[in-house]
C-alpha cells in the first residue's frame, strides 16, 4: 500500500465512522446485498459486496476466466482526401495498434474494447506496452473476461504515420478506420467500444461522428465535445487556447526519423492562423470558408450520426476540461434519445477509481469528497456496461446518473441538472448586498457582495447564473468579467467568466463584435452540486479575470458594475434528504 494514500487505522477508522454519519442515520449496516429487476446488484448495495478496496485502482468482483494473448502489432491502411496532404506521395498512411486477446476456444467471436490517443510513445509507453493510464486497467480486468483490448496512436504519434491533425479530419478518418478494422476480423463479433481520459476521451466522440455500424459504445472520460467549445468560454479564453495544435500537440510528430515532413499538413499549417485569430475575436472565425475549428467540433455530428450507447463520466472538480464539456451536453444527448448513464464525481482530471490522484485535491476544489469520491466499483461497473453493449447480454444497466456532492454524498438522479430544481434570486441590495468594492471592475479592482444567512441546510445543483448591469466606457470595445462564489470565509463553491461582447451568453456576438455602453451581462457559472451548510451565507467575488482565463486585447480595461436591482444572481435548488444518499465501495483498511 502506497503510504500517501493509506495514512493507517487511526484515520481510516475516522474516515469510515464520518462517512457512515453522513450517509445515514443508521447504525448498522445490512451484510446482504439484492438484485435489481434487471439482475444486477443496484449501485447502492455495492458497499455490501467484497470488492477489493485496497489497490491502486478498481478490479472486477471476479477475476475472468481467460488467458491474455498478446500483444500483437497491427498498421491499419487509411483512405484520406488529397485535401489532407501529407501522405498523397507515398500514399500509405497507416495506424498502429497493439492488441491483446483473451484464450478463447477457437471460433469464439469476441468483442473489442479501444483506448485510443496521442500519448503511445510520446510521454508514455509504446502502444505494445499495458499503460498505466487505462490500458493495464482494462486488460487486466477485461481481457479475461473475453474481450479484445487495443491501444490505438492517433495520426502523427507512436508509429503511426502522417501527421499530428489535432483532432483534425485526417485523425477522425484514422480512428474510424481503426473501428472498421477492429469490428471486421474473424476473431471479432463486430462489436467496438472506445473509452479513454482527456484527449483519450475525446476520440470516442470523434469515432462517434461517422455513424460506424461497428461502434456500438463509447465512454468518454473528461473528454472535448470541440476543441475551441473546451477553450473558448463566452468569448474569454483558456492560456493555453492559442497554441495548443502547434505548441503542444503538433511538436508529437517531430521524432527525428524519416517521415517527420509528413508533419507539415493542412491543419498543422491551419493551426498557426486560427490559434490568434480566435483569441482575437473569441469565436470560431469561420470567415471566407475557414472550417478549422468547426471541423474540430463533435457533439452535434455526434447526435446526427451515430447509433450507439454513452457511458459519461467527468470530474465535477476537472479544471483541465472543464465540465462545461459534459453539462448541457448530457441532457441534450438525453433528450435525443440515447441511452446514456452519468458518473460525475468531485475529481479532477482523473479516473473514478484512482486514490492516488485523487487524494492531490485542494479544499473546495475536492479534497472534501475524498475518499468518498474513489470508485471502486467502477472496474464492475463498466464490465456490466460492456456486457450488456458489446456482448448483447440480456442485464441491461440502469440507465441514471450518479452525482457525488462537494461533500462527498453519492446519489441517483434521472438525468442533471435534475428537472425538480428551484431557483432563488437574490437581486443586490435584495438578499445580495456589497460588502466592498465601489462598482469598478478591473486589473486592480474587485466588488464582493454577500448573502444572508442560510438558516437550512441548502443544496445547489445545476448551473447558477449571475446577469449583472455593465458599463462600458467609451474609450473600449469590450470588457472582461471573474466571478467566484465561496461559502462566506470558506470553501470555493464555483466560478464564471465572460468577454462581455458575448454579454448575451454563447459562442457567437454580433457584427461588428464590439460593445460600449450599458449591457446586461448574462453570466452563467459552471457546473455545480453542492452543500451550503445551516448558518453559513455566500459570498461572490467579481473581478477582471482568475484562473487560467486570458481577457482579449480589446477586453482589458476597467468597467463599473450595477450595484442595482437589475443586478440578479440565481441559484438552482434542489430538495434532498440523508436517504436519499449512498456510500459506494470505499477504502477501509485493518492492520
Amino acid at each position: 500500500m502506497e503510504q500517501r494514500i493509506f495514512a493507517g487505522i487511526t484515520v481510516a477508522i475516522l474516515l469510515l465512522s464520518s462517512v457512515l454519519l453522513y450517509f445515514s442515520e443508521d447504525d448498522e449496516q445490512d451484510n446482504d446485498y439484492f438484485m435489481g429487476d434487471n439482475g444486477l446488484v443496484p449501485v447502492w448495495e455495492r458497499v455490501n459486496q467484497p470488492f477489493n478496496t485496497t489497490g491502486s485502482y478498481s478490479y472486477t468482483l471476479v477475476k475472468g476466466q481467460y488467458g491474455i494473448i498478446g500483444p500483437e502489432s497491427v498498421f491499419v491502411d487509411v483512405d484520406l482526401p488529397s485535401s489532407e496532404l501529407g501522405c498523397t506521395i507515398t500514399d500509405d498512411c497507416k495506424v498502429h495498434l497493439g492488441l491483446w486477446l483473451p484464450n478463447v476456444p477457437n471460433g469464439t467471436k469476441i468483442p473489442v474494447i479501444a483506448d485510443v490517443g496521442p500519448y503511445y510513445d510520446d510521454g508514455d509507453v509504446d502502444a505494445l506496452t499495458p499503460a498505466n493510464r487505462l490500458g493495464k486497467f482494462l486488460i487486466e480486468n477485461m481481457v479475461p473476461y473475453g474481450y479484445a483490448v487495443a491501444q490505438v496512436s492517433v495520426f502523427g504519434t507512436g508509429m503511426s504515420n502522417h501527421c499530428m491533425d489535432f483532432m483534425g479530419l485526417s485523425e477522425q478518418m484514422g480512428i474510424d478506420a481503426a473501428v472498421t478494422w477492429l469490428g471486421t476480423q474473424e476473431w471479432s463479433n463486430g462489436n467496438v467500444g472506445i473509452v479513454g481520459k482527456s484527449y483519450d476521451g475525446t476520440t470516442p466522440w470523434q469515432a462517434a461522428m461517422f455513424g460506424n455500424p461497428h461502434l456500438k459504445t463509447i465512454v468518454p472520460i473528461s473528454g472535448l465535445i470541440g476543441v475551441h467549445d473546451l477553450m473558448w468560454r463566452n468569448g474569454s479564453m483558456e492560456a493555453r487556447g492559442i497554441a495548443m495544435h502547434n505548441g503542444v500537440y503538433g511538436s508529437f510528430g517531430w521524432d527525428g526519423d524519416s517521415e517527420d515532413w509528413q508533419t507539415m499538413c493542412r491543419g498543422y499549417a491551419e493551426g498557426y492562423a486560427n490559434g490568434p485569430a480566435a483569441y482575437l475575436a473569441g469565436d470560431e472565425v469561420n470567415y471566407a470558408g475557414n472550417t478549422y475549428w468547426t471541423d474540430r467540433h463533435f457533439l452535434e455530428r455526434t447526435m446526427e450520426n451515430y447509433n450507439g450507447s454513452i457511458y459519461f463520466i467527468h470530474g465535477m472538480q476537472d479544471w483541465n476540461v472543464d465540465p462545461h464539456m459534459a453539462f448541457p451536453a448530457y441532457k441534450q444527448l438525453q433528450q435525443n434519445g440515447f441511452e446514456i448513464k452519468g458518473l460525475f464525481g468531485q475529481w479532477g482530471h482523473h479516473y473514478p477509481d484512482r486514490p492516488g490522484d485523487q487524494n492531490g485535491m485542494s479544499s473546495g476544489r475536492g479534497a472534501e469528497a475524498y475518499p468518498y469520491s474513489v470508485r471502486y466499483d467502477w472496474a464492475q461497473d463498466l464490465l456490466e456496461w460492456f456486457n450488456y453493449y458489446l456482448h448483447e447480454g440480456n442485464m441491461k444497466p440502469a440507465l441514471h446518473v450518479e452525482m457525488q456532492d462537494n461533500m462527498g454524498g453519492w446519489r441517483v438522479e434521472e438525468t442533471w441538472p435534475v428537472d425538480d430544481r428551484k431557483y432563488l434570486q437574490l437581486p443586490i441590495g435584495e438578499g445580495l448586498n456589497v460588502v466592498s468594492g465601489s462598482g469598478l471592475v478591473g486589473p486592480t479592482s474587485t466588488l464582493t457582495l454577500e448573502t444572508g444567512i442560510f438558516e437550512n441546510e441548502t443544496r445547489i445543483s445545476g448551473m447558477p447564473t449571475f446577469h449583472v448591469d455593465v458599463t462600458i466606457p467609451p474609450t473600449q470595445t469590450s470588457g472582461h468579467l471573474f466571478i467566484e462564489l465561496s461559502i462566506s470565509g470558506g470553501i470555493h463553491l464555483g466560478h464564471g467568466v465572460m468577454d462581455l461582447r458575448y454579454h448575451e451568453g454563447g459562442r457567437e456576438c454580433g457584427q461588428p463584435c464590439t460593445v460600449t455602453g450599458t449591457v446586461n451581462a448574462k453570466m452563467q457559472m459552471f457546473a455545480m452540486d453542492v452543500v451550503v451548510p445551516a448558518g453559513s451565507t455566500l459570498e461572490l467575488v467579481v473581478s477582471q479575470t482568475n484562473d487560467d482565463y486570458v481577457p482579449s486585447p480589446v477586453s482589458s480595461g476597467y468597467v463599473t458594475i450595477g450595484t442595482n436591482q437589475n443586478s440578479i444572481l440565481t441559484l438552482p435548488i434542489i430538495e434532498r434528504s440523508p436517504e436519499d444518499l449512498f456510500t459506494p465501495p470505499i477504502w477501509y483498511t485493518e492492520e
